[in-house]
């Protein structure tokens, strides 16, 4: 028996001693090659590098909506209460302040339990406990499988994390030590750090913590979910209290004033916790479709959704909230959000030479998923959600590009017969002509009409006609440049393209073709019965109002850092895109449609009497209709359009409803209204702002001076060459752009120019700042 035993002594030291060597080692030596782990804890201590929260305000700075990976505010050691380091001290590690980062005799102690057969238990320092909620809360929070490794009870990732406890251990000091793991670590949820859970579970700042309260929190770090106080109160208290009694044990609380917090309730706030509603969704219902725009325009501009999540950043939007509140009431008083089948869009955009901002952002609908209560959770006021189109006001293309080609001027008439068929673009052996007729709802049109009058009162011949005239491409490139530069990017399906074969879809031109190549052959287009985003509708009024300066709708005053410094963002150029005499011709042309057009009623009931311009549009069979407006500094798209499952004909109310009403909804009897609601409240005190008059150079059909090529999305030299061929000199100008380095991305000025007119070519650097 004695024999035995000196054997099995001599086997359990040679089993200890190479741990022993390893653990003394690391106690009293750093690693010569630093673990890039302890760089990262080392460079970040209180917040730097943390996953933080974002938050994105209005135009006024007030809170619109909490976007969070994980709900963290970070805090410093001296903005933490004594009671709370006590309380984790005491139950976590006791001899933090004391050891070098590992417990030798701790780490002992568990290997000898180890080797014996029993669990692997821990022997885990404040320290290390750090290392591992770093590497599993930040390194590698969006890494499942390493997040996995970063948990695995074996003596290697054990070995990893003192030989990085150690490293630290030796240069930070041991107060960011213990703030930085209290604000790593995890306590219920989504819930990260102490200074969140502080607020989330009493409402409180860390360094107002009462003992009862810094030992409940103390005790949830070991087990978030057992030791939830509303899940699991009994459990909660039972932890608690233990807590407590080790902070006497350990000299830093007596045991009157223990006895005396084992006596107090949990004290957590009801119904708790309480975190902020995080993501876009859970903005109000004003400001969601707002909140999602700006974050995919910040994507668009090179964040990534990870740091836009967690960066902590402070993002300042262009929401105006009494122009935004004013219209939603409008919206929802035209079409009640719970309509079955009927969303309204509304998008207000403040027209500008140097920026466009978007006001609002709203619909009858809200951002979010609960369908019951009126949700959608696609953004249909940014995206091209209008399946069924835009309808008429797609004559504003048309005619844009009939007066840069000359093919018409202000003064000019347009043959107008009640109907026509027209021969097809394209000719093959089963091409038919295609039939158009007018559609109205009182005395036939004149024929001729003026260009005017048809703009206000929109035959469909007339412009049909038009456009067969002035041809696809040019007609196409011209909604392009004044402002569908994503809706002709979608299929006529609404969607992106599809280009996978296995897709029986990617074998009909409808789904595999962007628009703008789709339509070339079809004179349909004019008609807008294409998918449209009724946001980029109201920056073409916007880029009208502009002078014919085209800048993208943007929703972000400015954005800055966790450390409060402003981030350069990559906003596209604005770009004259038409010449300003042509913008303005165009507004004069559109000036008549609140006064005798097809939104002269809605405008008259509501004692609408400023200048503006407008077009109504109505799809064939009143799915969608539309009204795009635009008066004083203000440019807007009201629309309309079936968007359940079961699209059918909008009928007038009130409520505008789906049905087979036979005579359907048209842009001027429920699209304008709101409109018009809208604006005479956001309007109200102001002067009258006049719309300008015709350019004389547009006055006639005729010459005009030379259009500049339209060279965007080419190659840069290529670019280059073909507009310094057609006489024009050029400056190649570098931007951010995520489009492929080297691509055209813009040009100005656009449109008619003299000859020797300096043109700018805007060519993508192919990267972007991303703060």
């Amino acid at each position: 028996m004695i024999g035995l035993c000196l054997v099995g002594g001599l086997v359990l030291a040679g089993f200890l001693a190479p741990v022993t060597v390893g653990l003394g080692w690391l106690s009293n030596k750093v690693s010569g090659s630093t673990d890039p782990v302890s760089a990262q804890l080392v460079g970040k201590r209180v917040s730097t590098g943390l996953p933080l929260v974002t938050t994105v305000l209005d135009r006024n700075g007030a809170l619109m909506a909490v976007l969070s990976d994980q709900y963290r505010l970070p805090v410093s050691y001296e903005q933490i209460a004594p009671t709370m380091t006590a309380a984790i001290v005491s139950v976590e590690d006791r001899r933090f302040f004391e050891d070098s980062g590992v417990d030798v005799r701790a780490a002992l102690r568990a290997v000898l339990h180890n080797s014996v057969g029993g669990s692997l238990q821990g022997a885990s320092t404040i320290t290390q406990q750090y290392v591992k909620n770093f590497l599993i809360n930040v390194v590698d929070r969006n890494d499942p499988m390493a997040q996995q490794a970063d948990r695995a009870d074996t003596l290697a990732r054990k070995l990893r994390e003192a030989e990085i406890a150690v490293q630290i251990n030796h240069i930070m000091p041991k107060t960011d030590i213990l703030a930085g793991y209290l604000n790593v670590v995890e306590f219920s949820g989504n819930i990260y750090g102490i200074g969140a859970a502080a607020r989330a579970f009493f409402e409180t700042t860390p360094d107002r913590l009462t003992v009862p309260q810094a030992a409940l929190l103390a005790g949830m770090v070991n087990n978030p979910t057992r030791y939830n106080p509303y899940t699991h109160p009994q459990q909660a208290m039972g932890r608690r209290n233990t807590v407590i009694d080790s902070m006497v044990q350990n000299q830093s609380l007596s045991a009157a004033d223990a006895a005396v917090a084992k006596a107090a309730p949990l004290g957590v706030v009801p119904g708790g916790p309480t975190i902020p509603g995080t993501g876009c969704m859970s903005a109000a219902p004003d400001a969601g479709f707002f909140c999602d725009y700006a974050v995919r325009y910040l994507e668009q501009a090179g964040f990534t959704a990870d740091q836009v999540d967690a960066g902590g950043y402070t993002i300042q939007t262009t929401m105006d909230p009494t122009i935004s509140g004013t219209i939603k009431n409008a919206v929802d008083k035209n079409v009640a959000p719970t309509q079955d089948g009927v969303a309204n869009t509304f998008a207000l955009i403040q027209p500008g030479t140097v920026s466009h901002q978007v006001l609002a952002m709203v619909a009858n609908r809200s951002f979010g998923t609960d369908a019951d209560r009126g949700q959608t959770a696609r953004n249909i006021v940014a995206d091209a959600s209008n399946v069924f189109g835009a309808g008429s006001s797609f004559k504003i293309f048309t005619t844009a590009a009939a007066l840069e080609t000359g093919k018409v001027g202000f003064n000019s008439t347009l043959p107008d017969p009640s109907s026509e068929c027209f021969p097809p673009l394209k000719v093959d052996r089963d091409t038919r002509c295609y039939p158009v007729q007018n559609v109205q709802d009182g005395p036939p049109y004149p024929d001729p009409i003026s260009l005017q009058a048809a703009l206000a009162t929109s035959p469909n011949v007339a412009f049909v006609d038009l456009e067969a005239k002035v041809g696809m491409p040019a007609v196409l490139q011209m909604a392009e440049r004044l402002g569908l530069r994503r809706t002709l990017a979608t299929s006529d399906a609404g969607g992106t393209p599809i280009s996978d074969p296995a897709d029986p879809l990617s074998k009909n031109p409808q789904y595999n073709q962007p628009q703008s190549q789709y339509f070339q052959n079809l004179l349909s287009f004019t008609l807008g019965n294409s998918p449209v985003s009724p946001l980029e509708m109201a920056n073409v009024a916007a880029t009208l109002k502009s002078g014919g300066t085209w800048c993208p709708p943007d929703p972000i005053l400015s954005v800055t850092d966790r450390n409060g410094r402003p981030v350069q963002i990559a906003r596209p150029p604005c770009q004259q895109v038409v010449a300003p005499a042509l913008a303005n011709t165009l507004l004069a042309g559109l000036s008549q449609d609140t006064v005798s057009g097809t939104s002269a009623t809605a405008a008259r009931a509501v004692g609408w009497t400023r200048p503006d311009i407008g077009k109504t549009g109505t799809t064939e069979e009143s799915k969608s209709v539309a009204f795009i407006g635009a008066a004083n500094n203000y440019a807007a798209s009201s629309m309309l359009f079936a968007d359940g499952s079961n699209p059918q004909e909008l009928c007038p109310g009130p409520p505008v409803h789906l049905g087979n009403c036979g005579n359907g909804a048209f842009g001027g009897t429920v699209a304008a209204p709101p409109y018009f609601q809208a604006m005479s409240q956001i309007l109200a005190g102001q002067p009258d702002q006049p719309i300008p008059g015709p350019d004389p150079a547009y006055a006639e059909a005729g010459a005009r001076a030379p259009i500049v090529p339209y060279v965007v999305g080419q190659d840069s030299a290529a670019a280059q060459q073909t507009v310094q061929q057609a006489g024009y000199p050029v400056a190649l100008q570098q931007i951010d752009s995520t489009t492929a380095a080297g691509r055209v991305v813009g040009q100005t000025p656009q449109g008619n120019a003299d000859p020797h007119t300096p043109i700018t070519v805007f060519v993508s650097s192919g990267t972007t700042p991303t703060g």
